[in-house]
């Protein structure tokens, strides 16, 4: 018998988290969403060097909706939180919906507590031969910010940014989850920020905060001035601190039937 995947994430605390990130969004003409659109950039040019034409296809993630209005056919939008049209998916269950020949998983599948088993739910909501496409934050992003936090917590460090998965990983989770033809790849953004204040409410409103089961205490005024000085350590002539996402991509198909 199969042991349960450890709790390494809250689901509580992933919801509350994109339903910040969500409304935050839609009430800040300036909020930064650029995670979400260079993963929706990199699927255009993915479908089209496939020549992948879907007849019906399920966004899950893309809270603009601009992956959804490019696809052509039948498109069901989804995501963690119900939200208008968009219906709600458990990616630790299987889909109440299936038959597709596209899915797209765009930045939710990061803190999963069970990822081998949220893409054996992906695999199966496709039609045998279909294509699957899931992005996410990957293991080298928030390297700068790991150093300052910790420089910050000193002699007692303790969890505040989750543990990610990186390239190796990705393709041993697609073999363990029988996903036909398997590649991963990533690729990195690069921000300059000029405060850690900025750098933390860019990653607030992108949905990127932590979502760990286990809450880190809370850093208090000494912890956030020593935060500061290491941010202040890390920049360059200009003040600014250049900070890392990495963009990890799983591509796969789900395997026709042989006979």
């Amino acid at each position: 018998m199969a042991s349960a995947p450890p709790v390494i994430f809250a689901a509580s605390r992933r919801k509350a988290l994109r339903q910040r990130m969500l409304q935050a969004q839609r009430h800040g003409e300036d909020a930064p969403r650029f995670v979400l659109e260079d993963m929706i950039e990199d699927v255009r040019d993915r479908l089209s060097f496939v020549r992948h034409a879907p007849e019906r296809s399920l966004v899950i993630g893309d809270w603009t909706g601009t992956l959804a209005e490019e696809l052509g056919g039948e498109v069901v939008e989804a995501d963690m939180v119900a939200d208008g049209a968009r219906m709600a998916i458990n990616l630790a269950a299987p889909y109440p919906v299936s038959g597709f020949d596209f899915i797209a998983c765009l930045g939710l599948l990061d803190t999963v507590n069970d990822l081998p088993g949220a893409l054996v739910h992906i695999r199966e909501a496709l039609a045998p031969g279909g294509l699957a496409i899931a992005s996410f934050v990957g293991g080298s992003s928030l390297s700068a910010l790991r150093r300052i936090m910790l420089a910050a917590d000193g002699d007692k460090p303790a969890a505040r940014v989750h543990p990610m998965v990186d390239v190796r990983a990705g393709a041993q989770l697609l073999q363990r989850a029988g996903w036909a033809d398997p590649v991963v790849d990533s690729h990195s953004l690069s921000v300059r920020y000029g405060s850690l204040e900025r750098l933390v409410e860019d990653l607030r409103a992108q949905g990127l905060g932590s979502a760990l089961a286990s809450i880190a205490p809370a850093l208090g005024n000494a912890g956030w001035q020593r935060a500061r000085d290491a941010f202040a350590a890390e920049a360059d002539s200009d003040g600014r601190v250049t900070e890392s996402f990495e963009i990890v991509t799983l591509t796969g198909r789900r395997p026709k039937p042989r006979f």
